[in-house]
């Protein structure tokens, strides 16, 4: 039996579609997003930015986007991950100091009391974090922070911390990249840990990593210059503090800021808010919202550990879009 020339035409189309799909899927963006508001919001503000012919066209020098880390772009639960390189720092430097065993806070690392250690509070930390940081090169530091990346774990997943990176993130990361946009990183996390891993991880080279920077100092060493990290801290690139770091490394204001907690508010604002009647430039802000108890954790306001709740409650007021990881994200981690 002969097919009519509609039925096999039709065929045809029917065929190449099916052919095309998984291409078409793969090309569209942001794929680990679900077709949600959200979604549609971000693509619908590049659409519009990257328009020469739209009213919201930004020239590409102005293009700049900041995130934060933690929290943001890899999880942080159940403490800081840079926090818990300097307990297992502690550990492996022991026996170089006996004086510990009965020293605070060190003597509740060793022990493995958290709560105590937590209770030091910024003291106690700033102790911690000024053996494990400083009195090396950077050099040093950065193949310190390498060889414990290489084989920490996550005390929860048993993933590695690098593998605990939110695969919608990375893919909102490239997306705005591949329509010019220049991304940095601005975290309270050190600057120095961060650049060590941030350009394979994320794609975002270690000239445009902003973080809490400690001072330094130049020295020749046997013949080598080398900067030496110092334990006194320079800036704290978190709440107020991010505002200037941006100010300081970038020298830009931003147009888009993404964050997760009351840590990013600042940060947030100084992005989003004009600061005339002649600031038109379109600007968007964006919060992750740890909603996903089963992929991830769930958390916000009452959390000890990137609390979200007045930046949460400033968000509809400001148009900040809020990211629902449950409901947002086909998947958490790649």
């Amino acid at each position: 039996m002969k097919l009519s020339i509609r039925f096999r035409a039709v065929w045809l189309v029917s065929a190449l579609c099916i052919l095309c799909a998984p291409q078409a899927l793969a090309d569209a963006p942001l794929p680990s997003w679900k077709d949600t508001a959200t979604k549609k919001a971000i693509v619908e503000f590049v659409a519009s930015a990257t328009n020469p012919d739209s009213d919201s066209f930004i020239p590409v020098p102005e293009r700049i986007v900041t995130t934060d880390n933690d929290g943001t772009l890899w999880a942080e639960q159940p403490v800081y991950f840079q926090f818990m390189f300097a307990l297992d720092r502690i550990k492996a430097m022991e026996q170089d100091h006996p004086e510990w065993k009965e020293t605070e806070p060190f003597k509740s690392v060793l022990s493995g009391d958290l709560k105590k250690v937590a209770a030091s509070g910024m003291e106690g930390v700033a102790k911690i974090v000024a053996e494990t940081h400083a009195n090396m090169t950077q050099e040093e530091f950065a193949a310190i922070v390498g060889d414990w990346l290489a084989t920490a774990k996550h005390p929860h997943t048993g993933k590695a911390y690098t593998d605990m990176v939110y695969q919608p993130m990375l893919e909102l990361l490239d997306y705005l990249r591949e329509h010019d946009f220049k991304v940095f990183i601005v975290s309270g996390g050190g600057i120095d840990f961060m650049r060590v891993f941030a350009e394979e991880v994320y794609g975002v080279p270690p000239e445009q990593v902003v973080g809490s920077t400690g001072e330094a100092s130049f020295a020749m060493r046997d013949g080598v210059p080398a900067v030496i990290k110092e334990p006194e801290l320079n800036l704290v690139d978190d709440k107020a503090g991010k505002p200037v770091g941006i100010s300081r490394h970038i020298g830009r204001r931003p147009v888009v800021a993404i964050g997760n907690s009351d840590g990013d508010l600042q940060m947030l604002q100084y992005t989003t808010i004009p600061r005339s009647e002649a600031d038109t430039t379109p600007r968007l802000g964006i919060i992750v919202r740890h909603t996903d108890a089963e992929r991830e954790y769930a958390y916000d306001r009452e959390s000890h550990i990137g609390q979200l709740k007045v930046a949460l409650d400033e968000a509809p007021r400001r148009g900040w879009l809020v990211v629902d990881m449950k409901n947002d994200w086909t998947q958490i981690y790649p």
